[in-house]
């Protein structure tokens, strides 16, 4: 394992060398169970009660050490219980309390004992807060210093008086002992030697280099530019290379060896090199169990003629979720902190945005329904069937078939099929109104061929379908172990897998789909999964609903999981005006969030957030914790026909710019055409899901592939992500499912208010009163005015008629009286509101226009 060794500045060639065993002397001292913090945490409040008892204990003993001196001796002595002397003993913290101030005091440090509570209390704060009074090692200087040098003078000043007196044991046992050996050594030179390693201390403790005279000392120029040119001269041979030959580095090398592998002690718990070469074969073998193919069960019928074909069916198997091998641990140095943002991470710990609402409960899996029986529901006799139809339809055509084997799927079965020699690929293309008509069922689609296979799959509808509940999707090892970013469980795949992908990977996701084909069940999956991953700090959702009752349910989750603009009363937007407001402040939330990270030196939301967990970014600058963002728009057909490029132009700049800032992008719609669907928004959307739709024309605009035409419904879908094209049995939950997920997280504590985007400005709000001035008013202004407000009707066509007048300087009047406040804003193809009830008032509103 790696090793933080420093050596002196010196190289050497090891071309052409072996290497040399290095015998290194070491010991390890791990003591894993110290890391425990409840044992850091009883250790501390040990200390600090510990300080308390024994400051208690050395006070009482004071004035009871008297009293308290035979129960002492008789704790030594053979005859006496702990009861008895217990009660007799005079001290605050009988009898434990008296023989631990006997011991310090009489018998070890005299007075000076009454050091050593301070510090026991300044470690054990420490400790238990993590946040030191005083530096540790300058408080056990001072502790130690003192305990010796308090007692040697004690014991010198009382030393000279042959009789006891009630001062005589306040040196302590050492104190006595120590002022003997000083007295026989220095006679009365003990005080000046005292006073000598008092001054010596109080120097190098408060690091003390010159002692201020009258006068300043002086330095003439040329011993300064002396020292600089020795400083420089010094540094420049430190940065030069040392080169030696080969016998001198040798020699140097040896040294160096000899140096650096005295003792080596490592406190801290590390893998040793046998343990890390122990597990690379461990690791091996899980990768070869994940990589070996999975071998499905398979059902073999007996030939009953020698021409019959074969056929092999794949039964759904619940393969295990192979587990991720475990990774290496990377090797741990030990690295002196220097940074302050690590300083800070040692005394406050890493930033949890998940401490803003540490109650906050994710919701339980019982609040979904198991609606799936787990067993599939297709017969072999069903099988058996299907598969001679086939390959009745295919041989009256002379198509030719080698083998044909069946995987039996939760809506469909796929039958892969291997063409003789010979046989062309568009010529069973070609026949999939044929194959539909034999098997009687909706929605035959050929897939030709099969991708990364040489077969060629035909995929039958199932009679009885089986329904996958969003309970058996969520509840899956392999959704609640993921570690994506924005993880989406949305169904079971043709082979019965549970399909589970990363929105953040996508990075964004186009919906189509006909009416009641389970689009909007698709959207409620795609939003409880998040809402079972993902905590109200790490995720917001903007939600738009034209049709104003698809996404109503979410309202209850507002002050969790929702934002919304500054003056949006309802968290949920459905007027169109409001969208494009909160597009636009989307984009205004991308331009922040860009320049966040490029102040922080980031390229996406993943790295900025760890910097900014780890404590080396300053909130003070503006920074904070970037939750990701997922805008959820359920029609996009109803926004493009009543708003048009003020919709697509936004949608576009953040499909375009925004996934690296984390905003996601889901939109769905009922009508995949192109021009709902136009080639900037088509282009910014490479995963596509797609339920049926009722034409070929639709699925090659929103996959630009057919088959969503030949899908069956009910929540069955293709999702498109790059080349490949999954076929997928959405997963179902009901709106009651989805309303007591909404009802269990908004019961709970949360925030004060929605996430609040920044606020958007319309260029129609700025109005058009800044560009009129009221001082070059049109001379037919007060006839104008009169006539708006006799007729209350604010109509641009009402004066073109009654003052005769053109297009261009009606306009112009209506803008004039919109600036003077005669008549409201435009409204579209409705009258602007006339402001001024009366004649009366519009008189004197004219007299102060003219004044």
């Amino acid at each position: 394992m790696a090793q933080n060794t420093y050596k002196s500045n010196t190289f050497k060639s090891n071309q052409g060398k072996k290497p040399k065993t290095k015998r290194k002397l070491s010991f390890n001292l791990s003591m894993p169970f110290l890391k425990d913090k409840r044992v850091q945490l009883s250790v501390g409040f040990f200390l600090l009660l510990a300080s308390v008892f024994i400051f208690l204990a050395c006070f009482s003993y004071l004035f009871t050490g008297k009293a308290d001196q035979s129960v002492v001796e008789a704790f030594f002595s053979d005859g006496e219980t702990v009861q008895s002397l217990g009660r007799e003993a005079s001290n605050w913290m009988k009898l434990l309390g008296a023989l631990t101030a006997h011991k310090l005091i009489f018998s070890w440090f005299g007075i000076g004992a009454f050091l050593i509570p301070p510090f026991l209390f300044v470690l054990g704060y420490k400790i238990v807060w993590g946040k030191a009074l005083m530096k540790l090692s300058r408080a056990f200087a001072a502790t130690s210093f003192f305990l010796v040098w308090i007692s040697l003078l004690m014991g010198s000043m009382i030393k000279g008086d042959d009789s006891v007196s009630e001062w005589s044991f306040y040196s302590g046992g050492l104190g006595y002992e120590l002022s003997l050996f000083f007295d026989s050594l220095l006679g009365y030179g003990t005080i000046l030697f005292l006073a000598f390693t008092l001054l010596v201390f109080v120097i190098f403790f408060f690091n003390i280099t010159e002692i201020l005279s009258l006068k300043k000392a002086t330095v003439e120029p040329s011993v300064l530019k002396e020292d600089e040119a020795k400083k420089q001269q010094a540094s420049e041979s430190v940065n030069q290379p040392v080169e030696f030959t080969s016998d001198e580095s040798e020699e140097v090398d040896e040294e160096e060896e000899i140096d650096d592998s005295d003792w080596v002690v490592k406190v801290k718990s590390e893998e040793s090199e046998p343990e890390q070469s122990e597990s690379e074969p461990e690791l091996a073998s899980a990768i070869n169990l994940s990589t070996a193919p999975s071998t499905p069960k398979k059902v073999e019928e007996k030939k009953e003629d020698d021409g019959a074909i074969e056929l092999e069916v794949e039964e759904p198997v619940n393969k295990p979720v192979a587990q991720e091998p475990a990774k290496e641990k990377e090797p741990a140095f030990e690295v002196e902190i220097k940074e302050a943002s690590e300083k800070l991470v040692e005394q406050a710990g890493h930033y949890d945005p998940t401490l803003d609402l540490p109650k906050y409960q994710f919701p339980k899996v019982d609040l979904l329904n198991e609606y799936s029986t787990g067993r599939v529901q297709v017969t072999k006799e069903e099988l058996q069937a299907n598969k001679d139809k086939i390959v009745e339809t295919l041989t009256n055509f002379k198509i030719g078939i080698a083998s044909i084997k069946a995987t039996i799927g939760p809506t469909v079965t796929l039958y892969e099929i291997v063409p003789e020699a010979g046989v062309k690929i568009s010529k069973i293309k070609n026949l999939e109104d044929d194959i539909a008509l034999s098997l009687a069922a909706l929605g035959i689609r050929i897939i030709a061929p099969i991708p990364g296979k040489g077969t060629i799959g035909i995929e039958v509808p199932n009679t009885n379908k089986e329904m996958v509940s969003m309970r058996s999707v969520i509840s899956t090892e392999k959704f609640m172990n993921s570690d994506m970013a924005l993880p989406i469980a949305l169904g079971k795949t043709i082979t019965n897998d549970i399909f589970v992908t990363d929105l953040a990977k996508m990075p964004h996701l186009l919906m189509a789909g006909a009416t009641g084909q389970g689009k909007s069940v698709g959207l409620n999956v795609i939003l409880t999964s998040l809402l079972y991953k993902k905590h109200p700090s790490q995720l917001k959702f903007v939600l738009v609903d034209p049709k104003k009752v698809e996404l109503t349910l979410f309202n209850k989750i507002e002050r969790h999981y929702l934002a919304k603009l500054p003056d949006n009363e309802e968290p949920i937007i459905t007027d169109t005006k409001k969208v494009i407001h909160t597009l636009n402040s989307l984009c205004i939330e991308m331009d922040q969030r860009y320049d966040l990270l490029k102040d922080a030196a980031c390229r996406n939301l993943k790295e900025y957030n760890k910097k900014f967990m780890d404590r080396k970014l300053n909130p003070e600058k503006g920074h904070r914790y970037l939750p990701y963002i997922v805008l959820v728009i359920d029609e996009l057909a109803d926004l493009m026909m009543t708003a048009g490029k003020e919709v697509e132009t936004p949608i576009a700049r953040l499909a375009q710019l925004a996934r690296a800032i984390g905003i996601h992008l889901v939109v769905a719609t009922q009508r995949p055409s192109v021009n709902v669907i136009t080639g900037i928004i088509k282009a910014n959307f490479p995963a596509r899901l797609s339920f049926r739709v009722t034409s070929k024309v639709d699925s090659r605009t929103i996959l630009d592939a057919g088959g969503a035409d030949q899908l069956i419904g009910q929540g069955d879908m293709l999702l498109s992500m790059g080349s490949d094209i999954i076929r997928i049995q959405c997963a179902f939950v009901d709106t009651p499912e989805v309303d007591e997920i909404c009802e269990f997280i908004g019961n709970q504590k949360g925030y004060s208010d929605a996430y609040l985007l920044p606020e958007y400005v319309g260029e129609d709000e700025g109005g058009s009163r800044a560009d009129v001035d009221l001082s070059e008013r049109d001379a037919l202004f007060d006839e104008a005015a009169r006539l708006i407000v006799s007729h209350q009707q604010g109509s641009t066509s009402l004066i073109q008629r009654k003052l005769k007048l053109g297009y261009n300087r009606a306009g112009r009047l209506i803008d004039q009286l919109e600036a003077a406040g005669i008549v409201g804003p435009f409204e579209g193809s409705k009258a602007r509101e006339v402001l001024v009830p009366d004649e009366y008032s519009l008189e004197q509103l004219l007299n102060n226009l003219d004044n």
